[in-house]
């Protein structure tokens, strides 16, 4: 039997010493490329056993044009970049690796929350700009008095509601695939996804991309916040009508966003959240720590090595 072979489509790391050692020590052949495209992806990819993913689009074409793949690893939680239900109809598990980052990820959506709800970035621009004040330009209401809600109730949401908890909040949260008393028992109060929206100061995200989910944020759910009310998201850009919400933050609608991933990345220049108000913008950075890359490539190749014995896969997404 030939040595199998596992390709890395493309990737942004350091360097793949994590891969190179859990792929090697399993008696497997590493290949690396840096495709962009589709068309690359198929000349690099048709003979490989296994595919390891990190931007690099696994369409419909590509997968049809697999000769040996069993199995496809996106590096990361989303994996909207691959067509598993091509796969699936290949019979290809498609997996991701969902828990390399959930405290890295809970982190950065808190960190914007915060940032917005004590208005730094705007004290910050203030006192550079030379004025001295004691007191900020906008009400500013105290976290014990707010309401943090999530949209989505997984790990890295049900991380998040721990971290804000010494805080003295109200949670709730809005989850179809989550029982209220398994919420209740966190502290969190189970609510409808209109209710989380009335009611919510804060509102983070922290949902897959589906077609269900896509603008989940919409112009007329934005329109029914609190005027005092923050959205963030860490989880995926297409959750939000970015358009809709920097309109929602020019006419005031909204007290606030903090965005780390957007429906198109990088931001466009002439994207309007570019230039709307109290829009606190970072550069899909979330996930990242010292620890959590060399977590991620880790995992993402054990789970290869899963596959390819024939053992049973941890975080198949296209069952």
């Amino acid at each position: 039997m030939s040595q199998p072979t596992v390709l890395i489509t493309d990737h942004g790391f350091p360097n793949l010493q994590h891969e190179e050692t859990v792929l090697g020590a399993a008696g497997f052949k590493l290949v690396v490329a840096q495709c962009k495209t589709p068309v690359e992806v198929i000349a690099a990819a048709r003979d490989a056993d296994a595919l390891l993913v990190q931007w690099a689009p696994v369409n419909a074409a590509v997968v049809a044009a697999l000769a040996r793949c069993r199995v496809i690893v996106r590096y990361g939680i989303g994996y909207d970049n691959v067509d598993i239900a091509a796969a699936k109809a290949r019979g290809i598990p498609v997996c991701n690796v969902p828990d390399y980052g959930v405290s890295e990820v809970a982190e950065h959506a808190l960190s914007l929350a915060l940032a917005l709800v004590r208005q730094l970035p705007q004290i910050d621009a203030r006192l550079r700009s030379g004025t001295w004040k004691i007191t900020p330009d906008r009400p500013m209401h105290s976290l014990r008095e707010m309401t943090f809600a999530t949209a989505g109730f997984g790990r890295i949401a049900r991380t998040a509601h721990t971290m804000i908890a010494s805080f003295g909040c109200r949670r709730i949260a809005c989850d179809t695939f989550v029982a209220a008393d398994a919420m209740q028992a966190a502290g969190v109060e189970k609510v409808e996804a209109d209710e989380l929206f009335a009611k919510a100061d804060i509102l983070s995200l922290h949902l897959p991309l589906t077609a269900e989910t896509r603008h989940f944020v919409s112009a007329a759910r934005l329109a029914s916040m609190k005027k005092t009310a923050i959205v963030v998201n860490t989880a995926r850009g297409p959750l939000i009508d970015t358009v809709a919400l920097a309109q929602a933050l020019h006419d005031g609608a909204i007290a606030g966003a903090g965005l780390d991933v957007f429906e198109a990345e990088p931001l466009p220049a002439d994207h309007p959240l570019r230039t709307a108000p109290r829009a606190l913008l970072t550069s899909h950075v979330a996930w990242c720590s010292e620890s959590s890359i060399p977590r991620l490539q880790k995992l993402a190749a054990e789970e290869v090595v899963r596959a390819l014995r024939g053992e049973l896969l941890k975080n198949q997404v296209n069952r």
